[in-house]
């Protein structure tokens, strides 16, 4: 992820911690990821006359003559990034091209974890729900590996929770296992990182069939002994329509990535980012779209709060690549710094082989400014009361719009770890509100 470094705590035991609620037809399928990217693949090359190699830019000719080690004076000089990307695109391979947002090696060891994928497939013109549960515990790791197929013309609305409570928890009132709501000048917590003592994951890939729906909810409620790993990649068909919504509010460590492959033309990809950083916790966000059809359209927005000494990166990579005439990125994020400790990265890039595109980014970042403080404490709050304030207002969004109640009620449960007297949220305004 970018030269991340991924921790994982030692000595864990592997267990099996992953179910799934779904109807038995999504489940009893033939179908395979591969075999629906295969099926793309034999399309796009009929759609070209099955040529391969035919790319003739001087881009294309200076990467294969490097990779050739053919010194040549009258192509241009190439990056190695220019180089892969060059020969990549002229070859079109799907499946050689597949990526993950955390990387293949993540990837491989959250199918070991896992043991077994779960195949949810619909039909043609079906609607379809389910939803996937890893449930983490202290001194354990677990994963579970999904794969979604989407017939051409179907919908199918996925949630997945991960979810760990730390059986050995201080209990002492206000903290959360080394997670809290620190001074805002950091506090104790900027003393002492969080260590965690568990693993839980998932492994996602998603083949988003021709005018397919898919919208995927991923909430992470893990206590701050546990580290995170959410791993997604997409492939989009022609008007593919793909939305996806992460909810990060707990875990020492959370890493979260995410690729998309939006291959065919006027896909469409959403990204809806929304987390929460306390104590000395950390969020790791990797987000890479390349837009590839023509007239595709790609949306990312991130919204965030920062509290005590918790640090945050976030990388949104757009790749408008050649051929892809007519398409639309933009990505765009909010983040409130409510301590002075915290610390925040944005890292936007835009990638623009093509013309005819549009590519926008922006990100706005702010600190609770001293006058905003000052008129608090007028009003009889303390620092720490006002960043509670902003903490509070994170978690009860989440509760509000949770998949269902059984992921309210982990939302739930980390906002009385962090703020006394949280969760008073009446059933009848949940309801009203899912409604």
């Amino acid at each position: 992820m970018n030269d991340t470094e991924i921790e994982v705590p030692e000595g864990l035991e592997r267990m099996d911690g992953a179910s799934v609620e779904a109807e038995d037809a999504l489940l009893d399928t033939t179908e395979s990821f591969e075999a629906a990217v295969a099926g793309l693949q034999e399309r796009l090359d009929a759609a070209r006359g099955g040529v391969q190699g035919s790319d003739d830019r001087a881009c294309v000719r200076a990467a294969q003559r490097a990779r050739e080690d053919v010194a040549d004076l009258d192509t241009p000089a190439l990056s190695r990034y220019q180089r892969r990307a060059a020969l990549e695109e002229a070859a079109g391979d799907v499946t050689a091209a597949f990526e993950t947002g955390i990387g293949a090696d993540a990837r491989a060891y959250l199918g070991f974890l896992a043991g077994s994928t779960i195949t949810l497939a619909t039909g043609a013109g079906e609607a379809k729900a389910a939803t996937v549960r890893v449930e983490g515990a202290t001194g354990g790791a677990a994963a579970a590996s999904i794969d979604v197929v989407a017939a051409p013309g179907s919908t199918l609305d996925l949630a997945i929770s991960l979810n760990a409570e730390d059986e050995d928890a201080n209990a002492a009132e206000g903290t959360a296992a080394g997670g809290g709501c620190a001074s805002a000048d950091g506090g104790a917590d900027a003393a002492e990182p969080t260590r965690a003592r568990g693993l839980i994951g998932s492994a996602l890939r998603v083949f988003a069939g021709a005018n397919a729906r898919v919208n995927v909810t991923v909430y992470i409620t893990a206590d701050s002994a546990f580290t995170v790993l959410d791993d997604a990649g997409y492939v989009l068909d022609e008007g593919a329509r793909v939305t996806v919504r992460h909810v990060v509010l707990g875990g020492a460590h959370t890493y979260t990535g995410l690729a998309a492959d939006l291959r065919g033309d006027t896909a469409r990809m959403d990204i809806d980012t929304r987390y929460l950083a306390s104590g000395s916790e950390s969020r790791d966000f990797n987000y890479v779209i390349r837009q590839r059809g023509r007239r595709t359209i790609s949306n990312m927005d991130a919204n965030g709060v920062l509290t005590g000494s918790a640090k945050k990166v976030l990388r949104g990579t757009i790749d408008l690549v050649h051929g892809c005439k007519g398409s639309e990125g933009a990505e765009n994020e909010t983040v409130l710094l409510a301590s002075r400790g915290v610390d925040n990265k944005t890292v936007p890039v835009i990638l623009c082989d093509e013309d005819d595109v549009a590519g926008n980014h922006g990100a706005t970042i702010g600190h609770v400014r001293p006058e905003q403080l000052f008129y608090l404490g007028c009003r009889g709050l303390s620092e720490e009361a006002a960043e509670a304030l902003f903490t509070a207002a994170k978690l009860e969004d989440a509760a509000l719009s949770a998949p269902d109640a059984e992921m309210r009620e982990n939302v739930l449960r980390l906002g009385r770890a962090l703020i006394d007297g949280f969760g008073d949220i009446e059933d009848e305004d949940f309801e009203e509100d899912a409604a």
